[in-house]
């Protein structure tokens, strides 16, 4: 390896691991430095998540916005979320995508196969196709309806960072993944779960659905929309909850540290690859040089071996940094670019004090996942790294000792 390479690009590292096969550093203070303990809290536990009082009226909450669900069922739904997290009764998966080509447009559609016990769905299981329009449709349809609520993003329509092609394999599969997220995250909301718009999503066929999006806004959407022009014309007032300018200050901060760790994050995956079709070269080049040498036959057979076999392993660790860790991370860039709007809903203390709630409990709600979410992907990362490395270490150091012996052998033949 490059040992110049390896010192310039040491000072840059973040996520405990180095762009040219260094071993990871565990609590390195280049990690340190940029997921600070003040920014993502990811050791500390927050017992005092806040979350809507169960003696609550229901009727004070429902008379504003569909903040909590309105039919028995949802709310018996909702109870249970609250007191049992693990259950699930909602099984979302986005897969197999094609390409429609027409006169005016290409476009690429998703299936989106929904499997659930609820009984306000009229099935256990719907398939249907959706494209990346649908998707927006229902990211917009979510904001009007839950303007106080955090709505998981979209990824980008275009342009997804390391792809070029719009509709190249990578890209497609890595849109696909990130709609798979945003629908889940939908699923696993206690409130947008429950969203009539989000129900039809999952069940209506392309002509059915279609003929929904044609329809008016209806009471509650307006309602929404009244909320955002509230906040909007709210814009003087000074007087605001503490709590808000520290949500305010903390993703201030979290954007500036979550962009820096994802175009670090980037640029190691992107070093890792020119790195490996670099080494995916020197196996080939040595088998062939085995062939001009007849007394370095074995050690060169066996030096391209083991290219081959940390290239392999190499291989492995970048698709979990591109399973594991690059998509939590620009998720998050995504949510704070998001989040940076949520001050104008700190200025509605004095008119709507339900929206201030409902802000608050999804904030940390939210804060929790991302707490959780960041310190999975990293822990993880940092496991495979280990298993790296050690696989690495452990193929040389096989050759080497199996070198090591050959003289020795041979030494011993010549004095006997």
């Amino acid at each position: 390896m490059d040992g110049e390479r390896l010192a310039s690009g040491s000072s840059e590292l973040a996520v405990g691991e180095s762009p040219r096969g260094g071993a990871p550093i565990p609590g390195g203070s280049g990690s340190c430095s940029l997921l600070q303990a003040d920014v993502l809290d990811l050791d500390e536990d927050e017992d005092d998540l806040e979350v809507f009082s169960k003696d609550a009226s229901l009727m004070d909450m429902n008379s504003f916005s569909p903040m909590m669900p309105t039919s028995p069922l949802s709310m018996i739904n909702q109870v249970k979320f609250e007191d049992e997290p693990d259950l699930k009764d909602l099984f979302i998966t986005v897969d197999a995508p094609e390409s429609h080509v027409t006169t005016i447009e290409t476009f690429i559609t998703y299936r989106i196969i929904t499997k659930t016990s609820r009984g306000e769905f009229d099935s256990s299981e719907f398939e249907v196709r959706r494209r990346y329009q649908d998707f927006l449709w229902l990211k917009g349809k979510l904001e009007e309806a839950h303007p106080t609520l955090i709505i998981p993003p979209l990824p980008e329509k275009f342009i997804v960072k390391g792809m070029v092609e719009r509709f190249n394999d990578d890209f497609i599969e890595t849109r696909r993944k990130a709609l798979h997220k945003f629908l889940n995250r939908i699923a696993d909301h206690p409130t947008l779960t429950f969203n009539e718009d989000f129900k039809v999503f999952l069940t209506a066929q392309a002509w059915e659905l279609s003929s929904y999006k044609k329809q008016g806004p209806g009471l509650l959407s307006r309602m929404g929309q009244t909320v955002r022009a509230v906040a909007s014309s709210m814009r003087g007032v000074r007087n605001r909850p503490d709590e808000f300018t520290e949500m305010n200050n903390f993703i201030e901060t979290f954007n500036q540290k979550i962009n820096l760790i994802d175009k670090i994050s980037q640029r190691i995956y992107k070093e890792e690859r020119d790195y490996l079709e670099e080494m995916k070269e020197y196996g080939p080049i040595h088998t062939v040089w085995s062939a001009s040498e007849e007394d370095l036959v074995d050690t060169l057979k066996g030096i391209a071996s083991c290219m081959d076999q940390c290239c392999k392993a190499t291989e492995k660790r970048m698709s979990g940094l591109s399973e594991v860790l690059l998509p939590v991370v620009h998720e998050y860039v995504l949510y704070s670019e998001m989040l940076m709007l949520t001050e104008e809903i700190g200025k509605l203390e004095d008119k709507v004090e339900c929206a201030n709630n409902a802000l608050k409990a999804d904030w940390e709600r939210w804060k929790q996942n991302m707490q959780n979410d960041l310190k999975s992907a990293f822990t993880d990362t940092a496991e495979e790294n280990i298993r790296y490395y050690e696989q690495c270490l452990a193929t040389w150091e096989s050759f080497l000792t199996s070198q090591t012996d050959l003289p020795l052998e041979e030494d011993s033949e010549d004095k006997m």
